[in-house]
């Protein structure tokens, strides 16, 4: 009796003619690096595309037959050779090709040359942010811990000034932060996306690995800088786009050619990513804001769904394809449906309130000894412990109202590869439930997420979700 076998498709921005070099990779540093697990290790042409086959050891006996063709997008085609293969082994083979190819993905965009634009608007290099705006972003997005923490550090000032109502006054203007966040966050993006202007332009050169190293050597971060400069100026600037043959000048006198096959674009309605997600979650539109970083991130903010903003990154919009972006939108988006923002603010502020009037005149020992430290790390990794249940929710809302908790899975092991590949270690994994992060380690978003069945019915998320991080944490002991 034939045993089932398993397709996977891996969307990916490697350029086809990278692909060879793409399983040569997986072969050297994912095969030989423990060619004890592997046997019958091939390489041929099927079809006209290079593949990649392997038969995968456990103990000694072959478990799983792999073959990974490079096409696009990479197909993935896994046989057990045994009834007996539990299927969180073929999963784990799975993310495995996953990580290999983001690895790969995450070496070449050290030598790729990045540009980003809106048409009409002012040209804004990736990279040229100050540190400023970044920490900015961190304080507002997401659900706001961090803004929480930060005000309840700079307690103890305020309380020198105000006495006893410091904490009263500290939540009254935290509050004032919280409820126009989207207005904070939108200020400090880069492009404010319209319906009549709504699109992204990106465009990727790819430099050849081998001459990468050499590159570098010849061009210092800011010569790397000035190149783009010139090609913002001088090409998109005043044409509004960019190809080899106008780019060749440029590219020569920073010691390099331009080669097409080495050039990809992409042209991304991002107006309608978010207005397709509104929709579908019976919002109405929400201001939408694009900031021109590299790191894949989507963010949504403000105390309810009628005051929202969403911020995306160019990096996410190179990163993922159209519906995973509408997966993670869907998860940013739960965190509006879910008034998460004003939620963990009245779990902070409860806690603030708690400790000045009633913890600190009944045991004041704690607040003026070393105790007070044990005692803040204990509530802020309970209170991060909390913000995983809403995490967790979100990831539920998006599987509920898009429909697509299979593609959320398989965005998040692309945007998360790294934490998957700390996380086959256990302890990690147990450091990761009580570390002071509010997302739930990824393993087991994407496992939750791939065990779903559309459609998604769930009477109460949040209740269902607090459950599962539970089990989840208590599982990795």
């Amino acid at each position: 009796m034939q045993s089932k076998r398993f397709f996977y498709s891996i969307e990916t921005q490697v350029p086809s003619n990278y692909l060879r070099s793409l399983l040569h990779f997986i072969y050297r540093k994912y095969i030989l690096p423990q060619k004890q697990r592997f046997a019958n290790v091939s390489r041929k042409i099927v079809d006209g595309n290079f593949s990649l086959a392997f038969t995968v050891l456990d103990s000694g006996k072959q478990t799983l037959n792999v073959e990974i063709i490079g096409s696009t997008p990479i197909k993935v085609e896994i046989t057990p050779l045994d009834e007996t293969v539990p299927e969180a082994r073929i999963t784990e083979v799975k993310q495995d090709i996953i990580i290999a190819v983001e690895l790969f993905e995450e070496k070449m965009r050290e030598s790729t040359l990045y540009f980003a634009w809106r048409e009409g608007e002012e040209i804004v290099p990736e990279g040229l942010h100050g540190k400023e705006k970044k920490s900015i972003n961190r304080l507002f997005l997401e659900t706001q811990i961090l803004l929480s923490v930060v005000f309840i550090s700079l307690s103890i000032f305020l309380f020198l000034v105000v006495g006893w109502l410091a904490p009263v006054v500290l939540l009254a203007i935290q509050f004032v932060f919280v409820f126009y966040s989207n207005k904070i966050i939108a200020r400090t993006a880069d492009w404010h996306i319209t319906e009549k202007n709504p699109f992204i332009h990106v465009l990727e050169y790819h430099l050849p690995l081998r001459e990468h190293d050499e590159f570098m050597k010849k061009l210092s971060k800011d010569k790397l800088i000035e190149l783009k400069k010139e090609v913002y100026e001088q090409l998109i600037s005043a044409e509004g786009e960019i190809d080899c043959k106008k780019a060749h000048e440029i590219f020569l006198k920073y010691g390099f050619k331009c080669d097409p096959e080495n050039l990809t674009t992409r042209k991304v309605n991002v107006y309608n990513l978010v207005e397709r997600t509104a929709e579908k979650f019976g919002f109405p539109m929400p201001e939408v804001v694009v900031s021109n970083t590299i790191i894949p991130n989507a963010a949504a903010s403000g105390p309810i769904p009628n005051r929202g903003v969403v911020l995306i990154t160019t990096g996410l919009l190179v990163q993922l394809e159209d519906d995973e972006i509408i997966s993670v939108l869907g998860h940013e988006f739960g965190h509006l449906k879910g008034h998460d923002p004003l939620l963990l603010y009245g779990l902070t502020g409860a806690e603030f309130l708690l400790r000045f009037y009633v913890f600190l005149p009944l045991f004041p020992f704690i607040f003026y000894t070393y105790f007070f430290l044990l005692y803040f790390w204990a509530v802020m990794t309970i209170i991060y412990f909390i913000a995983k249940f809403f995490e967790a929710r979100a990831d539920l809302i998006s599987a509920m109202v898009v429909g697509q908790p299979k593609i959320l899975a398989e965005a998040l092991e692309k945007i998360g590869f790294k934490r998957l590949l700390y996380e086959r270690v256990p302890s990690y994994r147990v450091q990761e439930w009580i570390s002071l992060e509010p997302h739930p380690p990824i393993y087991f978003r994407v496992d939750r997420l791939e065990k779903l069945e559309v459609p998604v019915n769930v009477r109460h998320p949040l209740v269902k979700s607090a459950k599962d991080v539970t089990n989840g944490f208590f599982a990795s002991l």
